[in-house]
C-alpha cells in the first residue's frame, strides 16, 4: 500500500505542478504560493436587532483571500446547547484572562452592555461543540479528501504543496519510500497551519447609548441656573443625540484555533489510520471516527466594534448599512487577530517591483507607516521544505493606501470619486528597498 500511496502521490504532485508553472504564461498576475488554510464558524447568540440581516450578511461575507478555503459542513451552532457547568469550569484550568490581546477585563462583566452572561465560559462551549461534532477529525479529513467508503486521497495536498517540477522528477526516480517523506514533509508544512475562527456578534443601533447619553447630558443641563445656558446646553445635546443615533454598530468577538498536527500525530495517522482506496478497511475508518487523536488548539481571541452611520454620501439603504457594518467588522476582527498572533499573519505576494506594491490595505488595518519584511521563497531540491530567505524591509506609504474595505455599489465615497482630490486605488505602495519583483512575499513586522 505503501509504494501505491508514494506512486500515486508523486503523480498528483506532478500534475499539481504543471498547473502551478503554466498559470503565469499569459501575464496572469496572480502569484500562486503556500496559504495557511481557514474554517470559519458562527456562535450564534439569541435574538438581537437585525440579527437576520447580520446573519445572512456573515454569511455572504468574501472568504478571507489570503487564507486557503477549508470550509467543512459544520459552520455554526447555537451555544445554549453546551451548558458549562460550574465543576467544568473548575476542572478545564480555563481562566478569565486569555492573555495575548485578550486582557483581563477586556470582556464587559456578566450584565453589561454588548455582552453576554456567557462572555467567560465561550472557550469552553467551543471546546465542548468542538468535541461534540468532531471538528478536528472533520478538518483533517478535509485535507486527505475522505470518502464515505473511510477511503484517502491526497490531491489537495498536491494542489496546495507546490513542488516544483525538477524536485518531482528526482523523487520520481527513487525509491518508492520517498514518496511517503515527501507527504509527510507536506503535511507539517501545510496542515500544520490550519485554523479554525469561531466568531461571537451582536448587532446594536445607535440610536440606544445615544438616547442614554441625551438623557445624561439633559439631566446635567437642567442644573445649570442660568437659563440662557440650560437652553443651550439641552438643544446641544439634541444636537449630539440626533448625529450620534445614526447607523448602527456591530461588536464581535473571534476566538483562534489551530489544527494540533506534528511529527507524532502524523505518524499515527500515517501507520494506523490512513485508509487506501484500494485497501479498504472498515475497522480503520471507525477508529477515525470516533479518535480523539486530533485537536484543536486556543490560540487567541479579539474584539472589533465597527460603526457605519446613515450620514454616507451614497444613499443606501437600512439594509445594506447592516450589511455594510457586519461585513467591515469581520475584517477588522481578523485583521486584529493578524496582528496580535505572528503564527496566523499571512504572507501576501508583491503585486510590483517598482513601485513597490501588493494588493493589501485598509482591510488588512492599514494606516500607513506599518513596516514589512520581503522573503523570497526557496525550497531545498534534496529535501522538498520551502524556507523563506529575507530580502530586506519596506514601509506602507501613507498617502497611497488601497481602501478594499467592502463596500456598496461602484461609487463608495469613502474609496475616492472624480469629484474628490484623493485618488482611487487598487493596490498599496511601499517604500524603501529595490531590486524588488513581483511574487516576492511581505509578511508585516509587529
Amino acid at each position: 500500500m505503501k509504494k501505491l500511496l508514494s506512486l500515486t502521490l508523486i503523480l498528483l504532485f506532478s500534475l499539481s505542478v504543471t498547473q502551478i508553472l503554466s498559470q503565469n504564461i499569459n501575464g496572469s498576475s496572480e502569484f500562486k504560493y503556500r496559504r495557511s488554510s481557514l474554517h470559519t464558524i458562527l456562535m450564534e447568540l439569541d435574538n438581537f436587532p437585525k440579527k437576520d440581516t447580520v446573519i445572512k450578511a456573515y454569511y455572504n461575507a468574501p472568504f478571507p483571500d489570503k487564507y486557503n478555503d477549508h470550509t467543512i459542513d459544520v459552520k455554526s451552532f447555537n451555544p445554549k446547547l453546551y451548558p458549562i457547568s460550574d465543576e467544568e469550569r473548575a476542572s478545564s484550568g480555563v481562566k478569565k484572562t486569555f492573555g495575548g490581546a485578550l486582557k483581563q477585563g477586556m470582556f464587559a462583566k456578566p450584565g453589561e452592555a454588548n455582552d453576554d452572561p456567557a462572555s467567560y465560559d465561550d472557550t469552553l462551549v467551543i471546546r465542548k461543540f468542538f468535541k461534540d461534532k468532531k471538528v478536528a477529525n472533520k478538518m483533517v479529513a478535509k485535507w486527505f479528501n475522505r470518502q464515505p467508503d473511510g477511503s484517502f486521497d491526497i490531491e489537495l495536498i498536491a494542489d496546495r504543496g507546490m513542488f516544483d517540477a525538477s524536485f518531482l522528477d528526482t523523487k520520481t526516480a527513487m525509491a518508492s519510500s520517498d514518496g511517503i517523506s515527501l507527504l509527510k514533509t507536506a503535511g507539517l508544512d501545510l496542515i500544520y497551519n490550519t485554523f479554525v475562527v469561531v466568531s461571537k456578534m451582536n448587532f446594536l443601533s445607535n440610536e440606544i447609548p445615544a438616547a442614554v447619553i441625551r438623557e445624561g447630558a439633559i439631566l446635567a443641563a437642567k442644573e445649570i441656573k442660568n437659563g440662557l445656558l440650560q437652553a443651550a446646553a439641552i438643544t446641544a445635546a439634541e444636537v449630539a443625540y440626533k448625529k450620534a443615533k445614526e447607523g448602527y454598530s456591530v461588536w464581535t468577538t473571534s476566538y483562534l484555533y489551530q489544527l494540533d498536527w506534528n511529527d507524532s500525530i502524523q505518524h499515527v495517522f500515517y501507520n494506523d489510520l490512513y485508509i487506501d482506496a484500494t485497501n479498504i478497511d472498515a475497522a480503520k475508518r471507525e477508529v477515525f471516527d470516533t479518535t480523539s487523536l486530533f485537536q484543536l488548539k486556543f490560540i487567541g481571541a479579539e474584539k472589533s466594534r465597527s460603526l457605519v452611520t446613515f450620514s454616507l454620501k451614497t444613499k443606501r439603504t437600512e439594509e445594506q448599512i447592516v450589511e455594510l457594518a457586519t461585513i467591515r467588522n469581520i475584517d477588522a476582527v481578523f485583521a486584529k487577530l493578524q496582528k496580535s498572533y505572528d503564527i496566523f499573519m499571512p504572507k501576501t505576494p508583491l503585486y510590483t517591483g517598482n513601485p513597490i506594491t501588493a494588493k493589501i490595505g485598509m482591510k488588512e488595518g492599514l494606516e500607513g507607516g506599518e513596516k514589512f519584511e520581503v522573503f523570497e521563497q526557496v525550497m531545498d531540491q534534496k529535501t522538498g521544505v520551502i524556507s523563506y530567505k529575507s530580502m530586506g524591509k519596506i514601509e506602507v506609504d501613507k498617502n497611497l493606501i488601497w481602501d478594499n474595505r467592502f463596500n456598496l455599489g461602484s461609487e463608495d465615497p469613502d474609496n475616492g470619486d472624480e469629484n474628490s482630490k484623493k485618488p482611487v486605488l487598487d493596490r498599496t505602495t511601499f517604500k524603501g528597498g529595490k531590486n524588488y519583483y513581483p511574487g516576492l512575499l511581505i509578511k508585516q513586522i509587529k
